[in-house]
Formats: structure tokens, sequence, C-alpha cells
């Protein structure tokens, strides 16, 4: 053999051997003891041995080597015998089941052992007592001829519904028995071996094994449990497709090159030019990739859709919205490729019961509105039907009485209207334009529509959800903040009202008039602040450093008409807490209020500043009535619980949660009838955390 043809014929056999093996490794994993598969285990591993033997034939020249091939050759044509008339064989239900009654009967297997034997003999002849090679010829002739007779009886005793399983592995083998042909054929007349033929039958056996494995997958029955990837596929075919154009370019340039003349040159490089280019246009056309995923999955596959894939990627695509899309542009784009749609629009529901158009994807803006009481909103929400305009079209009706909308000839490429159901209720609806390529909208699709659509709708109505909740909170911060706010009023109110109560006695007083002059503009600025915080809806919380000694001396200075009097102990020191200054002498003064409002005229309320390393102490003492330690543990610091007949139960809420958000503590000590002590640590400003502290109560 030639050397040239010596390395052509190993590659070509080296090929079908390690692609059969590995073949052969994959089905032995996925094999469920199912008679027909192991038929077809057998054929796979003997193609897999006798492509190897033939391999090393080519590479070491041994003759022992080629007649070894020969002999596995007749065991490769054996196995696929038996399993052609297993296949023929129609058992009963004891096909799964492991014993006799799912084996062929004793004749047919009599009739494949007799056949091995006979070929085997004759070849066992040729090789070993130099019978000649046209007897070898004739006999692996007649073995091929038999084969596309046994494959034609086949495939006839399939029934037609069922001919699609089956049709690629039919392919596959028509080729390599066609094939056995030429070459036997060619060898009978001329009486040897053509090297050429002979060198590419290794290459001829690779091309038919996914044939082979197409079938395996498309027919459970075998009980050999095979995925094929329809991405993988769809790449490999495009892949293909664009190889052949580019041979098929390149031929025709050859062609130009040699038989164009002086305008040779020139035509082929414009060919190559025109040819590359229009490659690339078909490759990034969506028309062309959806062309093609419809023909592969209608001829390839028996279920249109991997239900897992898709499911996967209709989740991912929802989960990913606002990366780019809102959640309905998402919805749009899930659901559109599903069906090489380029896509379409969303129409929602409002509080009013109108679904208008909320989100589109290449689609125009519409106007368009439906009613939720709407003939053809209830049909949607009733049937949870697909409907497909291109039928309506076609004057085909659906039934069940359908009203198509009155704005359906508004959208002039609207195919289908996909409803988003959840929890018994019509969230919206999806609208999609026209596909790229004709799809068949039947029951696999449509049932894929539907669950998209359930999964995009239950991801519309938490959108929805989460929106009314955020309102709902926008409402109760508002409600807690003017409740903060009234209390406050309350506050200034009861400022007032002392004031006018003491003026009756001290109105003629100099001083008594500049102090209520002082607390009537501290009153006016307190409101004036607190009805600016209302109107923006959000409380002031920027912290900055705030000097606590000055601080608590004008909450003392701006309660010295009360009786008792507050009074700050002497010797307070100058520390800083980091706070918002206003919400702060809030707070403290509310404390000071109402150990104020506990304690007779004749007691006292004593104010006290320390500092203990990094955190400040700020302790109010009365000798007022007190608190039982129940009411201090279970009601102080809870909103709207007071033990005063004109209190609200804020002030001391707020406090809690104040000192709280400031990395503080409060710590209350209470005797019912001796008194109450509040001390309140805070971190100094240069030590201030982020973070809340706790509340104890003793």
């Amino acid at each position: 053999m030639e050397p040239v043809l010596s390395q052509v014929s190993a590659w070509s056999y080296a090929f079908a051997a390690t692609l059969h093996a590995l073949f052969g490794l994959y089905l032995g994993m996925a094999w469920r003891r199912g008679r027909r598969g192991a038929f077809l285990l057998g054929v796979v591993m003997a193609s897999a041995v006798w492509a190897g033997a033939n391999w090393a034939f080519s590479l070491s020249g041994w003759v022992w080597l080629f007649q070894l091939g020969n002999l596995l050759d007749v065991l490769r044509m054996a196995a696929w015998f038996g399993f052609l008339i297993a296949m023929l064989y129609q058992p009963g239900s004891g096909d799964a089941q492991d014993g006799l009654p799912g084996w062929p009967k004793p004749g047919a297997l009599a009739v494949i052992t007799c056949g091995a034997i006979g070929v085997a003999c004759f070849n066992l002849g040729i090789t070993f007592g130099g019978t000649p090679m046209r007897t070898w010829a004739a006999t692996s002739l007649m073995s091929a001829v038999f084969g596309l007779v046994l494959l034609e009886l086949f495939y006839r005793s399939v029934p037609e519904r069922s001919r699609w399983g089956v049709r690629p592995l039919t392919l596959a083998l028509v080729g390599l028995f066609a094939f056995d042909v030429y070459l036997f054929s060619e060898m009978l007349l001329f009486g040897r071996i053509h090297p050429v033929i002979w060198s590419v039958r290794g290459f001829a056996h690779t091309l038919a094994l996914p044939l082979v494995a197409v079938s395996a997958s498309r027919n459970p029955e075998w009980t050999i449990r095979i995925s094929v990837s329809r991405n993988v596929v769809f790449h490999s075919t495009a892949l293909a497709v664009s190889g052949l154009f580019l041979l098929l370019i390149a031929g025709a340039g050859y062609y130009m090159r040699y038989f164009g003349g002086e305008w040779g040159e020139a035509l082929q490089l414009a060919l190559l030019f025109g040819g590359a280019l229009f490659l690339g246009v078909m490759l990034f056309s969506g028309a062309f990739r959806a062309r093609l995923k419809v023909f592969l999955a209608k001829n390839f596959f028996a279920y249109r859709y991997d239900y897992r894939t898709e499911w996967l990627g209709v989740t991912q695509a929802l989960s990913v919205a606002g990366d780019g899309l809102s959640l309905g542009e998402s919805v749009v784009k899930a659901l559109a490729d599903l069906v090489e749609s380029p896509g379409g629009g969303v129409w929602l529901r409002d509080v009013n019961g109108t679904y208008s158009q909320q989100a589109r994807l290449n689609m125009p803006s519409s106007g368009v509105q439906e009613q939720e009481g709407s003939p053809f909103c209830r049909y949607l929400l009733e049937r949870e039907w697909v409907v497909n305009f291109e039928e309506l079209r076609g004057a085909y009706a659906p039934g069940h009485q359908f009203e198509a909308p009155a704005w359906a000839e508004e959208i002039s490429d609207m195919w289908l209207i996909v409803p988003l159901i959840s929890s018994g209720v019509l969230v919206g609806f999806v609208v999609l334009l026209t596909p790229r390529a004709p799809v068949d909208v039947n029951w696999e699709v449509l049932d894929l529509l539907k669950m998209a659509g359930r999964q995009a709708a239950s991801y519309f109505a938490r959108m929805q959800a989460t929106e009314a909740l955020l309102e709902v909170r926008k409402f109760d911060a508002f409600n807690r903040m003017s409740a903060f706010v009234v209390h406050d009023l309350k506050n200034l109110v009861a400022q007032l009202s002392l004031m006018l109560r003491n003026a009756e006695r001290h109105k003629d007083n100099p001083e008594f008039q500049a102090d209520m002059l002082d607390t009537v503009r501290h009153v006016e600025e307190r409101m004036r602040g607190l009805m600016a915080q209302l109107m923006e809806k959000t409380p002031i919380n920027q912290r900055k450093p705030v000097q606590l000694r000055p601080l608590l001396e004008r909450i003392v200075q701006s309660k010295r008409l009360a009786h008792p009097r507050p009074v700050l102990r002497d010797g307070a020191p100058e520390v800083a807490v980091l706070a918002h200054g206003e919400r702060l002498e809030r707070i403290l003064g509310h404390i000071v209020q109402n150990a104020l409002d506990a304690t007779s005229e004749h007691g006292s309320v004593l104010v006290v500043l320390s500092r203990e390393g990094n955190v400040a102490c700020i302790t109010v003492q009365d000798t007022g009535s007190g608190m039982s330690s129940a009411f201090v543990r279970d009601q102080l610091f809870k909103p709207f619980q007071t033990t005063k007949a004109s209190g609200m139960g804020i002030g001391a809420y707020e406090a809690q949660q104040y000192v709280h958000e400031l990395g503080g503590t409060i710590a209350v000590h209470s005797e019912v009838g001796v008194g109450t002590r509040f001390e309140i640590s805070l971190p100094t400003a240069a030590s201030a955390p982020s973070a809340g502290g706790t509340v104890q109560a003793v």
C-alpha cells in the first residue's frame, strides 16, 4: 500500500476506533439491561475492535492483523444482522425483562448462527488456504446485499408513526452497506482491493455513528438512556453547513481561477469574499438560526424542546431582570425565545382593573387597553388558552365562544397572546409578534408557553406585592413620624399651658415677661421645625458632634418655670456624642419632663452628666411616684403604653429606639413611692459605633 494511503487509512481507522470505543463506553454506562440495547452495544464494540485491528495493520503492515480485521469484520456484520433480526421480532410484554420471553425464537438464532459460521468459513478459507480474492469479495458482497434486504424488511415492518425514531439508523446502515457493496463489487470485478476505497472505509463508519446515536436517543424502549444535547447538535450542524458551503465556494473559485482566463483570479477573490460575507450574514441572522433550530427539532428529536434546558433558561432570564432589561422586557424575551419570535409586549393590570402596555421589546408603543371584566379577559382567565391569531386570520375558531378584542387589528403582526395567571388571578398577558421562521403551534408549544406564562405571572405578582408592601411601609413610616411629631406638639402645648397659668400671677414681672417671650420664641422655632420635618415625609437623621453640657443646660432652662425646677449638677464635663442635636434634645427633654410630671412640687429632679472612659453617662433622677418592676420590664418601652391620663406612650419608646440607634444603653431603676432613676450611656464622638446597643431594666 502506498505510504500516503497508509497515512490516510491509519487516520481513518484511528478515528473510527476511538469514536466507537468512546461511544461503546457511553452505551455501557447507559445500558438498562435491554435485549436490543445489548445487541447495539455488541455492534459498537465489535466495530471498535475491527477498526482498531485495521488501524494497527495500517501502521505495521503485518498480514496477520489484516486477516484478524477480516475476521472481526465478519463478527461485526453478524452483530448488525442480529440487531436487525431482534428489531424485526416484536416480543410480548417481557421485552424489558431478563430471561427467555424477551429473546428471539430458536429458528432466528439458528439462522444468525449458520450465516455467521458460513461467512466465517469462507473468509477463513480465503485467508489461510489461498482461496482467490474474488471468492472473498463475493461472500462479503452477498453479506452487504443481505444486510440491505434485512434493513428493507425491518424498515417496512416499522409503523409509519414510529419510523421517525429509526430513520437515522436506517440511513446510516444504508450508507454503510452501500459502501461495502461498492468496495466489494470493485474487488470482485478487478480481483484486487482498491486502496483508496479501503482507506476511506473507516471515515464512512465514523460519519455514520452520530446517526446511530440519534436513533438510540429517540427509542427509549431499547433501554439505553441517551441524552443528546440540542445545543451541541445545533452548533455542530451549523459548523458542518458552514464547512460544506466554504468547500463549495473554494471549488467554484478553483474552477474560475484555472478556467476563467484573465478574469480567473479576480473572479476567484470576488467569489471568496462574497461567499465569506454571505456566510457571516447567515450565521448572524436570527431568521436563519430560527429556521435551523426548527429543522433540527423536527427531524432529530422526539420532542421539540429540552424541557430542563428551557425551564432553566426561562428562570435565568427572569432572575436577571434589571441587568439592562426590566422585568417586563425580560418576560417578553424569555417567551419570545421559546418560539423564535422577535419580540412583543406585556399588558398588566393596574389598580383600576385596566390592562395596558407596561413593557415592550422590538415592538412599537401601543395605547390599546382592555378592561378586567371584558369577554376577552374572562376567556383568558377561565380557559387559560394561548390565543393564536394566525389561526384566527385563517378562519379557524378556537371554540368556547371566543371573542377577539376590538384592538386586535391594530397590531398587524400580532401572533400569540399568552395569559399570565397567578393564584387564579389574571395578572396580565403577553403579546408575541410573528416568528422569524414558521413554527407549528402544537400541544407541546402551548404547554411550554403556559408553563412559562405561569412562571412569569408569579414574578409579576411578587413584584406587585412588593410594590404594595413598600407603599404600606412608607405610610407606616409617615404615620410613625406623625405620632412622634404629635407627641412633641403635645409637650410644646404643655409648656404654653404652664406659661399661661403662671402669667396670671406674674404678668407684671419684667423678668417673667422676658422668659415668656423666650418660651414663645422657642416653641415657635420647634413647631416650624416639626412642620418642615413632617412635610419632607422623612426623618432627619444626619449625625454630627453634639456637646452634651450645653444641650442639658438648654433643657433645664426651658423647664425653669416648672415645679419642682430641674437642676443640673455642677461640674459637668465637656463631652460630645455623634447624634442629631434636635432629636437628642427632644428625647432627653421628654425624660426630664416625665420626671417632672411624676414628682410633686416638694420633690426634686436632678440631672447629672459624667464621663467614664469613652462613654458619656446621663442620669435623670426624681423623687416621684415611681414605677413597678413589672411595668418597667413589660410596658415602659412599648408604644402607646402609659400611666399618665394625658400621655400618648410614645416618648419612652422613641427614646429607647434612638438611644439604640446611637449605640447606647438605657438602664431604669424605679421603686413605687420612692422614685425613678434613668441612666443613659452613649459612646463619645471619637468612639461612636454604627450599630445599636441594648436596653436594660432594673
